[in-house]
């Protein structure tokens, strides 16, 4: 094993589990009612690795198989974002189903658009990688968006029936009230984007180091990645504020009671 390489072995055993154990511990003394999902998102972390890295070992020269498996991690990334969003089932409510369109609406296109011009070899082991990156980045994006927009939109309800009496279209109305909230899910990728190299050195960037690729190789990733990300991030929040504000992607009505 090459010495850049992470040692697999007890000792990474270790670390492992006394990161989830201060996890865990910290969320428990702190009072963040965090430490179950931290033990339980460990676990899932052990067991969903452990079977995509058999997967992915079966599946990786096939680039037919890899389309499939990346149609699945869209399925599980819009299932994980409507939850979050509108507590509904893809399947089960039409508007948790429009989640779909801001996590899938950039990133496919583009990993195509990537592949197409050569930018990306049309091999499973780069483009799994790649999408999953981008998909994940829409998937936290529309989560941040449409969460932060419905409850600046519930909770300032006055407000946009003052601009419903002013003569303003329901769809605007909503706009003004629900705008600056969601695009605050873009702090994230711009504050990472501005500080990388200066205070992180994101996944991308090292997982290629250790891989053997030069710092100017495996820098020159991370910034493509960075950009990508940038980029597809911003259509989410901006379809998924559009969506919010047209009344698409909502919650189930409180009752007065409730």
């Amino acid at each position: 094993m090459g010495g850049a390489n992470v040692v697999i072995g007890p000792a990474l055993a270790v670390a492992a589990v006394a990161a989830v154990l201060l996890a865990a511990v910290v969320g428990r003394a702190a009072g963040l009612g965090t430490a179950r999902a931290a033990a339980l998102a460990a676990v899932r972390a052990v067991v969903q690795l452990g079977a995509v890295s058999l997967l992915l070992g079966a599946i990786i020269g096939s680039l037919a198989a890899s389309a499939a498996l990346v149609a699945v991690m869209m399925g599980v990334a819009a299932w994980t974002s409507a939850r979050r969003v509108t507590g509904h089932s893809v399947l089960t409510e039409r508007s948790g189903a429009w989640v779909l369109l801001p996590i899938g609406l950039a990133p496919l296109p583009v990993v195509a658009a990537l592949v197409a011009g050569g930018v990306v070899p049309p091999v499973g082991v780069a483009v799994i990688p790649m999408a999953g990156i981008l998909i994940g980045g829409t998937m936290t994006a529309t989560s941040l968006a449409g969460r932060r927009a419905l409850d600046e939109l519930r909770s300032r309800r006055g407000e946009v029936e003052a601009a419903l009496s002013l003569g303003f279209l329901p769809r605007d109305a909503a706009v003004e009230i629900a705008r600056p909230t969601g695009a605050q899910a873009l702090v994230p990728p711009l504050d990472q984007t501005r500080t990388v190299g200066l205070v992180t050195l994101p996944g991308a960037f090292v997982g290629m180091l250790l891989g053997g690729a030069t710092p100017i190789e495996a820098g020159a990733v991370q910034l493509l990645v960075l950009l990508l990300l940038l980029a597809v991030e911003s259509v989410a929040v901006a379809v998924t504020l559009e969506l919010v504000c047209r009344g698409r992607i909502r919650r189930p009505a409180v009752s007065a009671a409730g």
